[in-house]
């Protein structure tokens, strides 16, 4: 955040260029892993109406202006930072495979790993986004600690092609994310984030439809 007060605009909007192309790149690659499409599909567009009647996106909005208000930060990119750097960090399949790992053999190691990779790229997605990067911590919280419980309690729930499926979801919202990072268009990622529990349902209902 420091660096971000001494840095030229033009060295913070190139910052940015890279970042959308990154994120976009990411979700590209994740999301041609997908072996079950019409899973895919079928999960993006429910998990989409579901976020929609529940109002993710104004309740995060909502929960940025009353963060902001009591810490009394400035910066027109707080909710951005919270976004961003929230599905870089959880979207990929180590976050997943980490926290099953943990949840159960009780192994961190994943996690430890993943947690270097994500201090040091915090550095600099900060020094662009401000301070919404640090409260990141309560979404990822809830997502990786989530699935840590889950896997303590149901054991072998999780198989290799829901971790999969659920990582090629995620790359679909990352190239959202990614577009929206590069001014392309503009699109309501918090309202998609239920098809992440969307998938796990209709794979474990229909594992065998596959096409």
């Amino acid at each position: 955040m420091l660096l971000n007060n001494k840095l030229d605009k033009k060295y913070v909007l190139i910052f940015f260029q890279v970042i959308g192309l990154f994120t976009l790149f990411l979700g590209i690659s994740m999301a041609l892993k997908t072996t079950h499409v019409l899973h895919m599909v079928l999960s993006l567009i429910l998990g989409a109406l579901a976020g929609e009647l529940l109002g993710l996106e104004k309740g995060m909005e909502g929960f940025t202006v009353f963060i902001k208000q009591k810490l009394n930060i400035s910066g027109d990119k707080f909710s951005e930072g919270i976004i961003t750097a929230f599905l870089l960090y959880c979207m990929g399949s180590m976050t997943i495979l980490g926290g099953i790992e943990e949840g159960m053999t009780g192994n961190a190691h994943l996690l430890y790993i993943k947690s270097l990779m994500d201090g040091v790229s915090s550095i600099a997605l900060a020094s662009a986004l401000g301070a919404g990067v640090i409260f990141s911590v309560i979404p990822l919280l809830i997502f990786q600690g989530g699935i840590t419980l889950a896997s303590a309690w149901l054991g072998d729930f999780f198989p290799h092609l829901m971790i999969n499926e659920l990582s090629a979801v995620g790359g679909i919202l990352l190239m959202g994310l990614g577009l929206q990072i590069l001014e392309i268009k503009k699109f309501k990622i918090i309202n998609m984030l239920p098809s992440l529990v969307v998938i796990i349902i209709l794979l474990w209902l229909f594992p065998e439809i596959n096409f």
